[in-house]
């Protein structure tokens, strides 16, 4: 059986026994690496314990990166068309709204960040077009499939499975990958702990409810003695609101206690909160795993870091988790890169995450709900990877360098059609854009599509050209050569001189010394 033809099911007779990559969650980071392992050609197989995908608004906001993410994956447009703007909040106090501001900055799109403002969708909505973009390529997910154990050696990891039936199965794989929630089984027998700062103690009530006599307009708050609040987000897409309730010893999520808690903390009534179609409790918790790769096992999500909502940062470092490993096991699984190539995935994230568990820590205590675009993440990068090597001197300021996010730039093909860098970008392949005059031999390299493709804006040959001068702006004047990562990010960065030997020196990193050599 193929396992990129495993669609919704429990475990049956016919499953596959090999696989090159196990991922135990079907949470967004699960569906994520699914993707992208599919797109590759990589036989994945996406197990998940509960019965149906996870229900609840939960995380609603994908920061621009995330965006720029799916719209590699190719899932942007759904998410978009069934997602909107986060509204402007209104304070309420005795029973009418006291104060309308913005609590999340607008920013404009520039040709540089095309996705400049987070998009509101509820994590239900988006688990479910991530899977509907996963069987588009073949692939889906085994519902009601729990690991139960698993070991480990040189070559494969093997996996017990139980499915909903109650019987074990064992499924050989290349690799694992734990995106199974914060309480992570596949962490916990490694005996890999979490270490990290610890929040005020509280809980509070989370619900998606429908009510009546709220305007469906603005992000609705009450504000309650001992920094207590109420808030109701009107979920893009749907005819409900999600639902967050910060009061002292509030523990009980029955749907008549959300009535009652709602009634009791602001002026609806019990009988406006027509129907409580999920609820659960949240106990703020914040740590990182200190270590996200324990031999052929990686740790990715929830399952290497748990965050405050504060900010919305959580769910979008999580999927980027699955962005960067992602095409580190594809390289490695079908291009002949060296296993040392993974080791990245641990240097370049866990910073990362580190980062962000900061922030969304200091948010969390401050009690602000603030979002500007300093959570956007675009500012992520990896500058001190040993897979980034920046040989350019003598740079104008504000230009990319090597480890940074590869911007776009509307520019025309040349034939006069218009298109943009992101369409360059889009698939699992790196890019080798060539800025102006180089000295490039395109012989020397791969000529597999699926690996590398070459982009030529401007010079004696163009594929491209600047028209606007979008790709100037952005990437500065001077001729270069740009080699961007699968991931969006830029791997190197070289003068135009010398720059066959330099890019088939970098490529052997990526895709293994035979490959690299065998296109000479």
């Amino acid at each position: 059986m193929e396992l990129n033809n495993v669609k919704d099911a429990g475990v049956t007779d016919d499953l596959a026994t090999t696989v090159d990559v196990l991922i135990a969650g079907a949470g967004p980071t699960g569906l994520a690496l699914g993707i992208d392992l599919a797109r590759r050609g990589v036989r994945a197989l996406l197990v998940e314990r509960q019965d149906q995908l996870s229900r609840g608004a939960r995380g609603t906001g994908l920061q621009p990166r995330t965006q720029e993410v799916y719209d590699d994956l190719g899932v942007l447009a759904a998410i978009q068309a069934a997602g909107g703007l986060f509204p402007k909040t209104a304070r309420w106090e005795n029973g009418r709204i006291a104060e309308i501001s913005e609590m999340i900055e607008r920013v404009d799109p520039t040709p540089a960040v095309p996705y400049s403002n987070g998009l509101m969708v509820p994590q239900f909505r988006n688990q479910e077009l991530l899977l509907a973009r996963l069987q588009e390529l073949g692939g889906g997910v085994l519902l009601g499939t729990e690991l139960t154990t698993f070991t480990q050696d040189s070559d494969r990891v093997t996996v017990r499975l139980r499915g909903a039936d109650g019987v074990e199965r064992s499924v050989r794989a290349g690799y694992l990958v734990a995106a199974d929630g914060g309480r992570s089984t596949v962490r916990r027998a490694l005996g890999i702990e979490m270490s990290g700062p610890s929040l005020p103690a509280g809980a509070a009530v989370l619900a998606d409810v429908r009510v009546d006599g709220l305007d469906r307009d603005h992000w609705h708050r009450w504000n309650l003695p001992n920094n207590g609040f109420v808030a109701l987000l009107p979920l893009a897409g749907t005819d409900y609101f999600q639902t967050f309730v910060v009061v002292g010893g509030a523990t009980d999520t029955s749907p008549e206690a959300v009535r009652a808690l709602l009634a009791a903390h602001t002026h609806l009534t019990a009988e406006q909160i027509r129907e409580v179609l999920w609820s659960s409790l949240y106990r703020p918790k914040a740590g990182m795993a200190d270590t996200f790769r324990d031999g052929r096992v990686f740790l990715a999500g929830d399952a290497a870091h748990i965050h405050s909502p504060a900010g919305g940062q959580g769910l979008n470092t999580s999927v980027q988790d699955a962005y960067n490993l992602g095409w580190k096991l594809g390289q490695v699984l079908r291009h002949g890169a060296p296993d040392t190539l993974l080791d990245s995935y641990e240097t370049e994230r866990r910073p990362i995450a580190a980062r962000i568990l900061d922030t969304s820590t200091r948010l969390h205590r401050s009690g602000s709900l603030r979002r500007g675009r300093d959570l956007h993440q675009l500012d992520i990068g990896y500058p001190g990877s040993p897979l980034t090597r920046e040989l350019r001197t003598d740079l104008a300021e504000g230009v990319p360098v090597a480890g940074d996010r590869a911007p776009d730039a509307p520019c025309t093909t040349a034939d006069g059609r218009p298109t943009r860098l992101f369409d360059a970008f889009r698939g699992p392949h790196f890019t080798l854009l060539t800025l102006g005059a180089t000295d490039l031999d395109d012989t020397a390299l791969p000529a597999d599509p699926a690996l590398l493709r070459v982009v030529r804006v401007g010079g004696p040959s163009p594929d491209l050209l600047d028209t606007g001068g979008h790709v100037r702006d952005a990437y500065g004047s001077g001729p270069a050569v740009l080699l961007i990562r699968p991931d969006g990010y830029l791997a190197l960065a070289a003068p135009a001189e010398g720059a066959t030997a330099r890019v088939t020196a970098a490529l052997g990193t990526y895709l293994g010394a035979g490959t690299a050599q065998a296109a000479r």
